[in-house]
């Protein structure tokens, strides 16, 4: 068998579904590749999911081995799309992906050298720390976790293990944000005094009633560390669905637009205020009772960001200028007069000589992967995910309990006695404790 490498094997035998003929990841990391495949498992294949797994299905440095969901219909599909591409790839029959109803036994696959989770917001942590403790590098959706202590446990989890994280953000990717930023960064609007981020309000109870459930759907896994409750298909709709459901507006699940839409632009305004390894120092709650815009919070160098509910991006505004992004959109003013719609225009106008240069990358895929090559960190790294969450959170929290709080960000916790510790979690479920 020494003759043939491992993609010619692959090629000329059929594989079975349950324990494909792909030589192990100690072999793939040994000085002498068989081939430079990296070999994944994707935990959760709904629209996200999906679209997570064509990207690295086209590349020919990956090869998606098993797949794993909660729902029969979406599991066999996941299957089916993973055989199919890489038939028509090989221009041959394949078949030799695996599927999971639980991620424990994906995990366990000692032929699996990374994963990607595109489950449900409550699912993160729990998952990605135990995929850390399985050895696997990791690729997870954002936002990071459903809690602040989450996000402190997984980062302790990926540097206690040695693994590669990135974090879905990929915002941070796309060349419009980054020159956003370095014209932040480099003082072309001037001292920074305000960012905006406008996005979508908190998170709600869910009150949704019970609804009659066809068999194929595993609800007691889908819930997993949420409080149990009963069957409603906006949470997890059956089948094969391609819109984005709506479990991320309650709070038992995600945490509504703050943390959907924020875990991106939030983001955003981290980077560009240069608080990757930080965060606000005081957090304002709106004005009125019940509002779903108009908190703010107070960082360390004067800077304030409020959560906006006009228009819908990032502003970063200085005293000399502003720079608003957003997907597709990019504006420089200086004074009261728009200099630039361009990201390119003003990269080369503005930023040719910059001190400060931020970390380039133009696919977020590409990044993870050149990282996990290099055993180094990505462009947002867990440690940036779980402290942009935890600006989504701290926000969120202010909504919830109309509370002002102050924060430490060094120490994570709440000080000068406003804040609650049991704020800082969410109950968990049954064996599913982080």
């Amino acid at each position: 068998m020494t003759q043939f490498n491992r993609r010619d094997f692959i090629r000329t035998t059929t594989v079975a579904a349950a324990a494909p003929f792909i030589l192990p990841s100690h072999i793939w990391a040994a000085e002498t590749k068989p081939n430079d495949r990296l070999t994944l498992g994707c935990i959760g294949v709904g629209t996200q999911g999906r679209g997570l797994m064509s990207g690295f299905l086209d590349r020919k440095d990956t090869q998606v081995l098993a797949v794993c969901d909660v729902d029969t219909t979406r599991r066999e599909s996941g299957k089916k799309m993973v055989e199919d591409r890489y038939a028509k790839q090989q221009q041959t029959s394949y078949k030799g992906c695996a599927v999971y109803n639980d991620f424990r036994e994906l995990l366990a696959r000692k032929d699996i050298d990374a994963v990607v989770i595109a489950t449900p917001d409550h699912w993160h942590a729990v998952i990605a720390i135990a995929a850390c403790k399985a050895k696997k590098d990791i690729y997870c959706e954002k936002p990071l976790t459903e809690s602040i202590h989450e996000a402190r446990a997984l980062v302790d989890a990926v540097r206690k293990n040695k693994r590669v994280f990135q974090t879905g953000s990929m915002q941070r990717s796309s060349r419009e944000f980054r020159v956003a930023c370095e014209l932040v960064r480099n003082g072309v609007v001037g001292k920074i005094t305000n960012v905006e981020v406008a996005v979508g309000g908190p998170g709600v109870p869910c009150d949704l009633p019970e609804e009659a459930m066809e068999p194929g759907l595993d609800w007691d896994m889908w819930l997993g560390p949420a409080p149990k409750r009963p069957y409603h298909s906006e949470l997890s709709p059956r089948g094969v669905h391609k819109h984005f459901p709506n479990w991320r507006r309650y709070r038992e699940y995600g945490g509504g637009m703050v943390t959907d839409w924020g875990a991106h632009h939030f983001d955003i305004a981290q980077w560009g205020l240069g608080m990757d390894e930080s965060g606000p120092i005081e957090i304002l709650p709106a004005d009125k009772p019940n509002a779903t815009h108009g908190v703010r919070l107070k960082y360390a160098n004067g800077v304030e960001v409020v959560h906006k509910n006009s228009g819908f991006g990032v502003t970063f505004i200085g005293d000399k200028g502003k720079v608003l992004v957003n997907r597709g959109k990019f504006e420089l003013w200086m004074g009261e007069e728009k200099k630039s719609e361009s990201a390119a225009q003003a990269e080369k106008e503005y930023l040719a000589d910059a001190k400060v240069k931020l970390y380039p990358s133009s696919d977020h895929k590409t990044d993870w992967l050149t990282a996990i090559k290099n055993r180094s960190k990505p462009i947002c790294d867990v440690e940036i995910g779980a402290r942009t969450v935890t600006v989504c959170h701290l926000v969120n929290l202010a909504y919830y309990h109309g509370a002002h709080m102050k924060w430490n960000p060094v120490k994570n916790q709440f000080t000068d006695k406003t804040g609650k510790k049991e704020w800082l979690d969410v109950l968990h479920r049954g064996p599913w404790k982080v």
